[in-house]
């Protein structure tokens, strides 16, 4: 079980996140980025179970600037209040956030980031910017918007045909 600890971007915005460690040293780090709902039960069960396997993981808030301590579920009210914070989201800003947690899960040695949905973009946009170890993005499905940046480690992405096909 983590707790929450707070992180700060290179623009001194301060931000919670979860921290998951492991039990004995780190086997590496992961930076678990989550989808449109926050920092959630779900996102949190992500990040022990990555610290179960031996991983000190960094799960940021995300949506910090936007909106502190946004946690929510999946009913379709939710959906849409979590694509409204989304579209608040200013790339550079972002990135900043994602730089503080990459920079904090450092403690456990290479970092790798994992995104979901939303946070698949961000794990390519870490890939290509952020000089992580490796990154994985599940249904990033803006990806294609930042298709033309070349990633610095190995990268595996998850997408499924509806992202794909016009």
């Amino acid at each position: 079980m983590g707790s929450m600890i707070e992180l700060k971007a290179a623009d001194g915005h301060k931000l919670a996140a979860y921290r998951a460690e492991p039990q004995g040293k780190p086997r590496g780090a992961v930076v678990v980025i989550q989808e449109i709902f926050g920092v959630n039960k779900h996102i949190k069960s992500v990040a022990d179970g990555y610290a179960a396997d031996g991983y000190l993981v960094i799960a940021p808030a995300m949506f910090d600037r936007m909106q502190r301590g946004y946690d929510t579920g999946y009913t379709p009210p939710e959906i849409e209040a979590g694509r409204a914070l989304m579209q608040k989201a200013d790339w550079k800003q972002t990135m900043q956030d994602a730089a503080a947690a990459v920079e904090a899960a450092k403690a456990g040695g290479k970092v790798g980031i994992v995104g979901y949905c939303w946070g698949g973009t961000l794990a390519w946009l870490a890939a290509t910017r952020l000089g992580v170890d490796c990154a994985v993005g599940y249904y990033g499905s803006m990806t294609i918007d930042f298709i033309d940046e070349t990633p610095t480690c190995p990268v595996t992405m998850m997408l499924g045909m509806a992202w794909v096909m016009p």
